[in-house]
C-alpha cells in the first residue's frame, strides 16, 4: 500500500479545505470549480478529460491553480514556488496581495518540468491562461517522493495550515477582482 501522503493526499487536502472556507465564507464573485483529479502519473487523464469538456462547453477560464506536494516545507526564503513561474504574473500577484515573500521561484522546477508534468498543465493548453501548480517539495525536503513510505504522519500539518491561510487573500482577491489580474507574459 502506498498511501501518497504528500503526492498527492495534501493537495487534495487543500483543495477541501479551500471548499470548505469559500462555502462558508461566500466570499467570491466567480464562480470557482473545485477539482480532485485523478490518473495524473498515467499522463494527466483526469484533467485532460475535464479541461476538453469546458473548453467545449465555452468556458470562459479565468486560472487554474493546482496544489501539489505541499506537505513539507522548504528551506528557502519563500513558502512555496510555483511552476511555470517566469510564464505568468501569478507568482508577482499572489505576493503583492499577501505582502511578503510567499511564492518564490525554483529553478528545479524548470530544469524537472514541472510545468508539463502537473494537472495544470492540459488547462494551459487548451485555454492559454495562467494555470500552475503551487508546491513545496524541492526534491531536497522529501525523501519519500514516489515511495511506499510517503506516509501522513510525515506531513508538517502546521506548516500546510499557515501556507494555505497565507494563500487565502489572494484567492479571494483574485476571484473579486472587476477586472482579471492574472495574465499569462506574452
Amino acid at each position: 500500500i502506498a498511501n501518497g501522503a504528500n503526492d498527492n493526499a495534501v493537495g487534495s487536502s487543500a483543495v477541501l479545505a479551500l471548499a470548505k472556507y469559500f462555502s462558508e465564507t461566500k466570499s467570491n464573485k466567480r464562480s470557482i470549480l473545485f477539482v480532485l483529479f485523478s490518473a495524473e502519473e498515467k499522463g494527466l487523464l483526469g484533467s485532460k478529460h475535464l479541461s476538453v469538456q469546458l473548453k467545449k462547453d465555452n468556458l470562459d477560464l479565468y486560472a487554474m491553480i493546482n496544489f501539489e506536494m505541499i506537505g513539507i516545507p522548504m528551506k528557502r526564503d519563500y513558502k512555496a514556488y510555483i511552476s511555470g513561474y517566469d510564464l505568468s504574473n501569478m507568482a508577482d500577484k499572489i505576493n503583492e496581495v499577501t505582502e511578503t515573500k510567499t511564492i518564490g521561484l525554483l529553478p528545479k522546477a524548470k530544469s524537472f518540468n514541472l510545468f508539463r508534468r502537473s494537472d495544470n498543465y492540459p488547462f494551459y493548453e487548451d485555454f492559454k491562461v495562467p494555470a500552475q501548480t503551487i508546491s513545496t517539495f524541492d526534491f531536497e525536503n522529501y525523501d519519500y517522493y514516489h515511495h511506499v513510505d510517503d506516509e501522513p504522519e510525515l506531513m508538517d500539518y502546521n506548516f500546510m495550515a499557515s501556507l494555505l491561510n497565507e494563500l487565502k487573500p489572494a484567492l479571494v482577491h483574485f476571484t473579486n477582482t472587476p477586472t482579471k489580474e492574472l495574465k499569462m507574459y506574452e
